[in-house]
């Protein structure tokens, strides 16, 4: 606790200085010696919303399914044993399957939607053994109660399950939204280092776009906005924060309520 509470003042110490109003609402430009993150801010949120788009239905589904219809033998193992393996995969191999399977084989070239679907890959693992877990943790009793009343295995879960589990699966989805606004190996593959604004927003996610993270190792690697990166570090920081406590008070008003409903 004391190594994280030092990292995240240091961070605050060089980043306090740089979150002027300007940065947030212009673009860098080397040329004029100017440094904005409104690119990948604008990045960051569509990286973010496509990756749930296509990771939270699959990820969700699948927790359904392995918790409610799921039964114990081979297939179950199997996938269960798959996804334990997607989650202890490194960024960086994620990164260069997305460049050869979706940029190369899909043609989707150096793009922000094949960022988003290299990330939906590793989020996946995340929010199906969250979402299996908090499925799991509904009180039996009230499986057994709407059966015994009559309802059908669907009815069941549409109609006590998930209701109760909502705030669980919420929680879920908040840990991978913290997983992929802090990404940035898998991205650098995928989806480019480019700080263009967008020209139209409809086909922006086909064009290359850097997103914080990214902007954040550029301005570190190559030393010419050392303090600025830390900016982009304070801010990011303040996300991953809000996503942290947000997360727990989901999960801890999940826990007070299965202990009620007890």
């Amino acid at each position: 606790m004391t190594a994280i509470a030092s990292v995240l003042f240091y961070i605050l110490l060089r980043g306090a200085g740089q979150l002027r109003w300007e940065i947030f609402v212009r673009s860098p430009s080397p040329l004029k010696g100017e440094y904005g993150i409104l690119p990948g801010l604008i990045n960051t949120l569509y990286i973010i919303l496509l990756t749930l788009l296509a990771a939270a239905p699959v990820g969700i589904g699948a927790a359904v399914y392995l918790s409610e219809y799921a039964r114990p033998g081979k297939l179950t193992r199997l996938v269960e044993f798959t996804v334990g393996t997607l989650a202890g995969i490194p960024s960086v191999v994620y990164g260069l399957f997305g460049a050869v399977f979706f940029g190369e084989t899909l043609r989707l070239g150096y793009s922000i939607l094949t960022g988003s679907l290299t990330l939906s890959l590793m989020v996946l693992p995340i929010i199906i053994r969250s979402g299996q877990d908090t499925l799991e943790a509904v009180p039996a009793a009230l499986r057994e109660s709407a059966l015994g009343c009559g309802a059908t295995q669907w009815q069941m879960l549409r109609t006590v399950v998930l209701p109760c589990a909502k705030r669980g699966l919420a929680a879920s989805v908040l840990l991978a939204v913290g997983r992929i606004t802090g990404e940035s190996a898998a991205l650098l593959f995928t989806a480019g280092a480019a700080s263009n604004l967008p020209r139209n927003w409809l086909t922006h996610p086909l064009s290359s776009g850097a997103s914080l993270t990214v902007q954040m190792y550029l301005g570190i690697s190559n030393g010419r906005y050392i303090d600025e990166a830390f900016g982009i570090a304070l801010v990011l920081a303040g996300i991953l924060t809000a996503l942290y406590f947000l997360t727990g008070a989901l999960t801890a008003e999940r826990r007070d309520r299965g202990e009620d409903s007890l």
